[in-house]
Protein backbone atom coordinates (compact mmCIF):
# COMPACT_ATOMS: atom_id res chain seq x y z
CA UNK A 1 0.00 0.00 0.00
CA UNK A 2 1.09 3.41 -0.96
CA UNK A 3 1.01 6.08 1.34
CA UNK A 4 1.26 9.57 -0.43
CA UNK A 5 2.65 12.29 1.22
CA UNK A 6 0.41 15.58 1.68
CA UNK A 7 1.66 18.73 0.11
CA UNK A 8 1.13 22.29 1.48
CA UNK A 9 0.46 24.74 -2.02
CA UNK A 10 1.91 27.93 -2.00
CA UNK A 11 -0.91 30.69 -1.05
CA UNK A 12 -0.97 33.20 -3.73
CA UNK A 13 1.40 36.89 -3.15
CA UNK A 14 -2.22 38.38 -2.46
CA UNK A 15 -3.60 35.75 -0.27
CA UNK A 16 -0.13 36.15 1.68
CA UNK A 17 -0.48 40.15 2.03
CA UNK A 18 -3.96 39.38 3.40
CA UNK A 19 -3.32 36.78 6.29
CA UNK A 20 -0.17 39.27 7.04
CA UNK A 21 -2.49 42.49 7.49
CA UNK A 22 -4.66 39.96 9.22
CA UNK A 23 -1.96 38.91 11.77
CA UNK A 24 -0.35 42.16 11.95
CA UNK A 25 -4.50 43.28 13.12
CA UNK A 26 -4.63 41.05 15.55
CA UNK A 27 -1.52 41.77 17.31
CA UNK A 28 -1.89 45.11 17.16
CA UNK A 29 -5.64 44.66 19.13
CA UNK A 30 -3.82 42.49 21.52
CA UNK A 31 -1.04 44.37 22.51
CA UNK A 32 -3.67 47.95 22.73
CA UNK A 33 -6.23 45.63 25.18
CA UNK A 34 -2.83 45.37 27.10
CA UNK A 35 -1.95 48.53 27.48
CA UNK A 36 -5.06 49.46 28.23
CA UNK A 37 -5.46 46.77 30.90
CA UNK A 38 -2.31 48.05 32.19
CA UNK A 39 -3.18 51.80 32.27
CA UNK A 40 -6.49 50.55 34.40
CA UNK A 41 -4.73 48.66 36.32
CA UNK A 42 -2.39 51.82 37.05
CA UNK A 43 -5.59 54.06 37.66
CA UNK A 44 -7.18 51.66 40.15
CA UNK A 45 -3.79 51.66 41.94
CA UNK A 46 -3.34 55.08 42.16
CA UNK A 47 -7.44 55.91 43.25
CA UNK A 48 -7.05 53.22 46.14
CA UNK A 49 -3.61 55.15 47.65
CA UNK A 50 -5.28 58.72 47.03
CA UNK A 51 -8.58 57.41 49.29
CA UNK A 52 -6.85 55.94 51.61
CA UNK A 53 -4.55 58.57 52.62
CA UNK A 54 -7.39 61.38 53.87
CA UNK A 55 -8.76 57.56 55.82
CA UNK A 56 -5.26 57.15 57.32
CA UNK A 57 -4.58 61.15 58.15
CA UNK A 58 -8.20 61.05 59.85
CA UNK A 59 -7.66 57.80 61.90
CA UNK A 60 -4.03 59.79 63.31
CA UNK A 61 -5.73 62.70 64.26
CA UNK A 62 -8.89 60.22 65.34
CA UNK A 63 -6.32 58.58 67.90
CA UNK A 64 -3.25 61.26 68.62
CA UNK A 65 -5.04 64.11 70.52
CA UNK A 66 -3.42 66.99 68.85
CA UNK A 67 -1.45 70.32 71.17
CA UNK A 68 -4.48 72.40 71.29
CA UNK A 69 -6.42 69.39 72.44
CA UNK A 70 -3.32 68.56 75.02
CA UNK A 71 -3.69 72.45 76.61
CA UNK A 72 -7.50 71.58 77.22
CA UNK A 73 -6.55 68.82 79.44
CA UNK A 74 -7.74 69.84 83.19
CA UNK A 75 -5.97 68.06 85.66
CA UNK A 76 -7.83 67.69 89.29
CA UNK A 77 -4.29 68.13 91.68
CA UNK A 78 -2.07 70.55 92.44
CA UNK A 79 1.20 70.38 94.05
CA UNK A 80 3.32 73.44 95.39
CA UNK A 81 6.74 73.43 96.73
CA UNK A 82 8.85 76.58 97.54
CA UNK A 83 10.58 78.76 100.22
CA UNK A 84 8.76 80.08 103.18
CA UNK A 85 8.90 82.88 105.82
CA UNK A 86 7.07 83.47 108.79
CA UNK A 87 7.16 85.99 111.55
CA UNK A 88 7.20 85.15 114.95
CA UNK A 89 4.70 87.48 117.09
CA UNK A 90 4.15 84.41 119.66
CA UNK A 91 7.76 84.84 120.51
CA UNK A 92 8.60 87.62 123.36
CA UNK A 93 11.18 89.82 122.39
CA UNK A 94 11.24 88.17 118.72
CA UNK A 95 13.68 90.33 116.59
CA UNK A 96 13.20 88.37 113.37
CA UNK A 97 11.53 85.77 111.42
CA UNK A 98 12.24 82.61 110.68
CA UNK A 99 12.76 80.86 106.97
CA UNK A 100 12.02 77.59 105.65
CA UNK A 101 9.54 75.61 103.21
CA UNK A 102 6.24 75.77 102.53
CA UNK A 103 4.21 72.41 100.78
CA UNK A 104 0.80 72.20 99.60
CA UNK A 105 -2.11 69.79 97.63
CA UNK A 106 -4.57 70.96 96.56
CA UNK A 107 -7.68 68.83 94.86
CA UNK A 108 -9.80 70.99 92.10
CA UNK A 109 -13.59 70.26 92.03
CA UNK A 110 -14.65 72.37 88.92
CA UNK A 111 -12.63 75.75 87.60
CA UNK A 112 -12.96 78.12 90.58
CA UNK A 113 -13.19 75.84 93.62
CA UNK A 114 -11.00 73.47 95.35
CA UNK A 115 -10.07 71.57 98.84
CA UNK A 116 -6.34 72.85 100.08
CA UNK A 117 -3.88 70.94 102.63
CA UNK A 118 -0.82 72.94 103.78
CA UNK A 119 2.45 71.88 105.12
CA UNK A 120 4.86 74.46 106.41
CA UNK A 121 7.82 74.32 108.62
CA UNK A 122 10.31 77.20 109.52
CA UNK A 123 13.35 76.94 111.65
CA UNK A 124 16.32 78.81 109.93
CA UNK A 125 16.46 82.15 111.78
CA UNK A 126 16.29 85.13 109.30
CA UNK A 127 18.97 87.26 111.53
CA UNK A 128 20.57 85.95 115.13
CA UNK A 129 19.63 86.38 117.63
CA UNK A 130 16.34 85.24 117.03
CA UNK A 131 15.03 86.17 120.42
CA UNK A 132 16.84 89.28 122.30
CA UNK A 133 19.30 88.43 124.60
CA UNK A 134 18.86 85.08 124.53
CA UNK A 135 20.70 81.88 122.84
CA UNK A 136 16.54 80.23 121.98
CA UNK A 137 16.73 78.53 118.36
CA UNK A 138 12.73 78.50 118.00
CA UNK A 139 10.96 76.83 115.45
CA UNK A 140 7.48 77.13 113.85
CA UNK A 141 5.63 73.97 112.31
CA UNK A 142 1.91 73.75 110.76
CA UNK A 143 -0.85 72.08 109.34
CA UNK A 144 -3.67 73.45 107.71
CA UNK A 145 -6.53 72.72 105.80
CA UNK A 146 -9.54 75.21 104.20
CA UNK A 147 -11.29 75.76 100.65
CA UNK A 148 -9.71 77.81 98.23
CA UNK A 149 -11.02 79.49 95.18
CA UNK A 150 -9.29 80.46 91.85
CA UNK A 151 -9.66 82.37 88.49
CA UNK A 152 -7.93 83.24 85.30
CA UNK A 153 -7.31 87.01 85.86
CA UNK A 154 -5.46 87.57 82.31
CA UNK A 155 -4.24 84.53 79.87
CA UNK A 156 -1.67 82.79 82.06
CA UNK A 157 -1.92 85.09 84.99
CA UNK A 158 -4.30 83.15 87.81
CA UNK A 159 -5.12 84.31 90.65
CA UNK A 160 -6.44 82.49 93.81
CA UNK A 161 -7.61 82.81 98.00
CA UNK A 162 -8.14 80.50 100.73
CA UNK A 163 -9.24 80.23 104.28
CA UNK A 164 -7.05 77.81 106.31
CA UNK A 165 -7.95 76.37 109.94
CA UNK A 166 -5.31 73.62 111.45
CA UNK A 167 -2.61 73.86 114.24
CA UNK A 168 0.42 74.94 115.12
CA UNK A 169 3.73 74.19 117.05
CA UNK A 170 6.46 76.26 118.17
CA UNK A 171 9.57 74.50 119.33
CA UNK A 172 12.90 76.08 121.38
CA UNK A 173 11.56 78.27 123.38
CA UNK A 174 10.07 76.60 126.37
CA UNK A 175 6.53 77.90 126.06
CA UNK A 176 3.80 75.72 127.66
CA UNK A 177 1.63 74.69 125.95
CA UNK A 178 3.95 74.63 122.82
CA UNK A 179 1.18 73.75 120.38
CA UNK A 180 -1.89 76.02 119.46
CA UNK A 181 -4.68 75.77 117.50
CA UNK A 182 -4.40 78.07 114.15
CA UNK A 183 -6.65 79.91 111.43
CA UNK A 184 -5.77 82.65 109.15
CA UNK A 185 -6.53 83.55 105.77
CA UNK A 186 -4.32 84.38 102.10
CA UNK A 187 -4.37 84.52 98.66
CA UNK A 188 -1.42 84.55 95.97
CA UNK A 189 -1.04 84.53 92.18
CA UNK A 190 0.25 82.03 89.59
CA UNK A 191 1.65 82.18 86.23
CA UNK A 192 1.50 79.30 84.15
CA UNK A 193 4.73 78.16 81.89
CA UNK A 194 3.17 74.85 80.73
CA UNK A 195 0.01 72.67 80.89
CA UNK A 196 1.81 71.38 84.23
CA UNK A 197 4.20 73.43 85.46
CA UNK A 198 4.01 77.22 87.17
CA UNK A 199 5.21 79.46 89.27
CA UNK A 200 3.23 80.96 92.11
CA UNK A 201 3.97 84.02 95.47
CA UNK A 202 1.24 83.82 98.20
CA UNK A 203 0.84 85.55 101.61
CA UNK A 204 -1.32 84.52 104.83
CA UNK A 205 -2.04 86.43 107.74
CA UNK A 206 -2.21 83.08 110.28
CA UNK A 207 -3.77 83.45 114.19
CA UNK A 208 -2.64 81.55 117.00
CA UNK A 209 -2.57 81.42 120.99
CA UNK A 210 0.48 80.40 122.58
CA UNK A 211 1.57 81.57 126.20
CA UNK A 212 3.74 84.38 126.52
CA UNK A 213 7.50 82.95 127.02
CA UNK A 214 8.84 82.30 131.07
CA UNK A 215 5.44 81.48 131.80
CA UNK A 216 4.12 78.86 134.12
CA UNK A 217 1.55 76.90 135.94
CA UNK A 218 1.57 79.44 138.77
CA UNK A 219 0.46 82.16 136.01
CA UNK A 220 -2.08 79.90 134.64
CA UNK A 221 -0.36 79.72 131.79
CA UNK A 222 -2.26 82.09 129.98
CA UNK A 223 -2.79 82.12 126.32
CA UNK A 224 -1.69 85.43 124.04
CA UNK A 225 -3.57 85.65 120.54
CA UNK A 226 -1.05 86.37 118.06
CA UNK A 227 -0.64 86.65 114.48
CA UNK A 228 2.02 85.76 112.17
CA UNK A 229 2.40 86.88 108.39
CA UNK A 230 3.82 84.37 106.00
CA UNK A 231 4.95 84.53 102.80
CA UNK A 232 6.18 81.70 99.89
CA UNK A 233 7.46 81.77 96.67
CA UNK A 234 8.02 78.39 94.70
CA UNK A 235 6.64 76.21 91.92
CA UNK A 236 2.82 74.52 91.43
CA UNK A 237 2.66 70.96 89.16
CA UNK A 238 -0.39 70.16 88.15
CA UNK A 239 -1.67 66.35 87.61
Amino acid sequence: MRVHATQTRPLHPAQQEEENRVRQAANSTLLRSFTLKRKLLFIILAVVTAASLPMSAISQAHDSPSSSDQSDITYKWKAYGGYGYTSLNQVNQSRSGLQGIDLSITRDFGKYFGITADGAGYSAPYATPVVANTTLSPTVDMVLFGPEFHVVVWEKVSGFAHVLIGGEHTGGTNQTPNISFAGGYGGGAEYTLTSRWGVRVSGDDIEQSFSVTGNSAALGNSAHKTRNPRASIGVTYSF
